[in-house]
Order: structure tokens, then sequence, then C-alpha cells
């Protein structure tokens, strides 16, 4: 569909603006961007939206998309022989396996309404090329470590600085510069990523503090808990995205809250690994850090499902802190939608429905059976606590629709599935 306009009429548009106001109204896109919500005239096209919610399009703060070829492939093990398999088989892999990953976990996540992703990874040249032919929104950072520690050919850091240098201001695809980890980043890799960052102006992304294991060896080398590590030689800054931090100490929290770092929760990774009863979220956000809600790799999560990580994340803290009234959909629905923008320091273009932003939205079917009944007064919580992937009709980014009816405008589906089961049997084999 190539209109200049598009109309999404009759539905409930939850804008998650300042107010979180929910209104049943029309909203008008033009060149890819809210131009008016309320009553709108004509449009070059439009897409009925009556018995549906219009939402804003769901942020995954943290995955690894090409390893959607390896589900199932280390499960039921702890981190670290969860690593030990993951990267024996990340060194057999060709470009060809991981845009074939990426294109798979494009199509996972816009079938579900997710619409941008946050990437770690190697080889994101051809991960931006599935992000490219897809219509997903990509924040794709190639992976920084050690040069003794890789598997890249040639340095890291030069890698990632070529890597933004070819794909800066192209529409949908924002590179940045992601660390492994303090495991095996030196201060002087840390430090030269975080001037790189600055130099391209870019964001920063690191696994921190995702296992007791990680913080006890790093406390033993250096006398330091990675984040007061991290504070004391001057790395953290608010261009950076911390994912998982699930082992952070009160004093970390301050640290980080100070220096404007962001975090990314993934709930169900760390469930499943055994890596941290849960990472305290509700003090971060009381101390002012914003975060996201991410998948993680399905090597590990299995799934890039947002849904499920937002009803995960919701129960994972009531039960921990036997409080039913922590983590309320509200807050959980903000962390996939306008506070995963913020983490993202995007939070002027995506985010919510209003005027002047861009328009990724998806449309929910509030008719599917999972939904039903859902009023203006139970909207969110059926949202956060009732919705799954195929509740979504309709995905747009920037505008332009990428799902329409459950059905793809972009990739072929069916090949794409195809492509990766076959790719996918040689890694278990």
């Amino acid at each position: 569909m190539a209109s200049e306009t598009l109309a999404l009429r009759n539905g409930w548009v939850v804008t998650q603006n300042p107010k979180r106001e929910i209104v049943k109204a029309d909203v008008l896109i033009e060149n890819g961007r809210i131009a008016s919500i309320g009553k709108v005239g004509n449009a070059d096209e439009t897409i009925d939206a009556k018995g549906c919610a219009v939402i804003p399009g769901l942020i995954n703060a943290h995955t690894h998309i090409s390893m959607t070829l390896m589900r199932g492939i280390a499960d039921d093990v702890n981190l670290e022989k969860f690593l030990e398999k993951t990267f024996r088989v990340d060194a057999l892999r060709t470009p060809e396996d991981i845009k074939a990953g990426a294109e798979l976990g494009a199509v996972e996540m816009l079938r579900s309404g997710c619409t941008s992703f946050v990437d770690m990874y190697y080889g994101q040249d051809v991960i931006a090329e599935a992000v490219d032919e897809s219509g997903i929104r990509g924040f794709l950072g190639w992976v920084v470590l050690d040069e003794k520690f890789t598997t890249q050919k040639g340095s890291p850091l030069k890698n990632c600085e070529a890597f933004i240098d070819k794909h800066s201001g192209r529409e949908r695809i924002h590179p940045l510069v992601a660390l492994q980890g303090v495991y095996v980043c030196s201060e002087d890799t840390l430090l030269g990523a975080r001037k790189l960052a600055e130099k391209k102006d870019t964001l920063l992304h690191i696994h921190l503090s995702e296992t007791r294991k990680e913080v006890y060896d790093h406390q033993a080398s250096t006398g330091k808990r990675p984040g007061d590590w991290l504070y004391d030689i001057g790395f953290l800054s608010e261009r950076l995205l911390a994912a998982h931090c699930a082992w952070l100490t009160m004093g970390e929290i301050r640290k980080l809250a100070e220096r404007g770092v962001s975090a990314a929760h993934c709930p169900v990774s760390n469930m499943k690994l055994a890596s941290g009863f849960e990472a305290p979220v509700p003090e971060m956000q009381s101390n002012g850090i914003a975060v996201g809600l991410g998948t993680d790799g399905c090597s590990s999560q299995n799934r890039l499902d947002m849904w499920g990580e937002m009803k995960t994340c919701a129960l994972l803290h009531k039960v921990q802190r036997l409080d039913a009234a922590v983590m309320p959909a509200q807050r959980v629905f903000d962390m996939a939608t306008i506070e995963g923008a913020r983490a993202l320091k995007i939070e002027k273009e995506l985010g919510s429905i209003e005027v002047g932003k861009t328009a990724d939205m998806a449309v929910i079917d509030l008719r599917h059976p999972a939904m039903v009944p859902t009023f203006r007064e139970n909207l969110i919580s059926n949202l956060v606590y009732s919705c799954q992937g195929d509740c979504v009709r309709d995905t747009l980014v920037n505008g332009k629709p990428v799902v329409l009816d459950g059905k793809f405008t972009t990739l072929d589906r069916d090949a794409v599935v195809e492509r990766a089961q076959i790719i996918g049997e040689k890694f278990f084999n």
C-alpha cells in the first residue's frame, strides 16, 4: 500500500500519551506520521478498526534475532552450559544462516504487533538486509568484545564502526554499539566503545549483572561489582541501555540512575536460565530509570513474544514480593511501549499514538475469544493479561501496513519458515 494518507477508523485508540487516554477515534497517517486523532475526513486508503484496539507498536528492548534458528537447542541447562552450546553453534553459522534467522524473527515479531527491536549480534549487515526487506524497525548493535575472545575477523570495535558508517541515516535501521559483557570486555574495550558511541552519536548496549556468577567472578577479579566498577571507570552514561540487571544492589541502581542509564528487563529468559530471582525493576523505576521489556534470544527464551513477556513480568514481581499490587498492568504496558521508547531515548518519535509521531502501530482484534469481554475500563488489563500474538490483526511500521488481516505484505512467510526449518536441521544434527 503506497498511499500518502491512511486512515484507521472507529477503533479504541490506546494513545499511551502522558494522560494515558483511551479514545474512540480515527487515526490519520500522512507520509508515515500521525497527522490527527479524532474524526478524520477522506484518506487515500482506509483500515476499518471497528471492534479493535489501535495500540503503539510494541518495542522489544533486547534480543538476538538470528538465534531463532537455535530455538530449543540448549534448553533446561544453566547459563554457562547454555553459552557453551550456543557458542559452538555460532561458530558454524554462515551469513546466509544469520539472515534466515533474522527473517524468521522479523516474521514472528511483526505478526504479533512488535514493530521495533534492539539487537546484539555480529553479522549485522545481513540482519540489516532482513530488517530492510521485512519492514520492521531495528536498533542493531554490532557486538564488541576483546579480540582474544572473539570469532570475528579483525577488530570487533573497527567492525562495529564500519557497520555504523554503512547504515547511519537509513529509514528503519538504527545502528549502535553493543558490548557482550564485563566478562569478555576489558576496560580499554569498554571505554573505546563509549568513545565510538559518542563519536557516532549512537546508543550503547550491554549485558549487565545477568547472573550471580558474573557478579561474583568480577568482584573476585576487580574487588568491585560490575555496576560499581563501570561507574568508577567512567563507562556509564545516558547512552547506555543495560540488559538483564538481575543482580544489582541499591547502590548500583543509584549510580546507574545518576548517569542516566536505561535498562531492558528480560523476565522469561532470566527465569528459564535460572539466572536470577528477578531484576529489581520497581527499585530501578522508583529511582527514575527507564525500564523497557525484552525477550532475549530464542535460544534462551524460545519465543519473541512480547505479550508473554508482559504477563510474565507482572506475575513474577507479584509472586516474588507477595504483593498483587506490584507491577500493575498499566506500568507493564508502558514498559512495552512508551517506557521502552524512553529507554532507547526515542520517546519523541515512538512509543505512543500522538500527533507528529512516527506511525508504528498494531491493531488488536477485540472480538478474539481471548479478549472478550473488553471495555474501556479493562482494556489495558486485557492487553497485558489476556492478549496473545494471534489477537493482532494488522501491524504498521512508518505508516505502512506490513501485516494486514494476518497476512504479510513484505516477506513470503511460508518461504521464510521453510528455509529456516531446513537450515536449523544442520545445527541439531
